[in-house]
């Protein structure tokens, strides 16, 4: 039977180190035996265990942006655990798509110009009131 430990979120802190371009974590974790810390990082998020006298690191921290997990590097040094690793360029992965040209006939209109407006529809006697000459003006409005 394993020992009971309670769990606590270590002290945390994330920060860009955009002129190296990466991603700085580093873990508050003292006490902790170097080979007992498991870090584990994907494209979107790092996971912490860390196991220390009578009790147990654990994080999990979502990262705000991709990151290339395999690339990455740790030191721990007087129970700080650092890692740094490169963030990933969002256009990396990118698939450029190939257009073709469609089969699509184009067909243009004709709009008018000059001030005229377009002519009323076929068997309508009504012209919009919006367009009428004898259109009555808001209150207050001049001519």
């Amino acid at each position: 039977m394993s020992e009971y430990r309670i769990k606590v979120a270590p002290d945390t802190v994330a920060y860009a180190d955009e002129e190296n371009h990466k991603l700085v974590v580093e873990f508050a974790i003292p006490g902790a035996p170097t080979d007992t810390i498991d870090v584990k990082i994907l494209e979107d998020s790092i996971h912490l265990t860390a196991p220390a006298r009578n009790i147990e690191y654990v994080a999990a921290l979502a990262l705000g942006w991709p990151v290339k997990p395999a690339k990455a590097e740790a030191t721990y040094d007087h129970g700080l655990l650092r890692i740094e690793v490169p963030v990933k360029d969002p256009m990396e992965d990118a698939v450029k798509v190939v257009i073709k040209a469609g089969g699509a006939e184009t067909k243009t209109k004709t709009i008018a110009t000059g001030g005229d407006l377009p002519a009323a529809a076929p068997g309508s006697s009504k012209q919009s009131p919006a367009l009428s000459p004898k259109s009555p003006l808001p209150a207050g409005a001049k001519t």
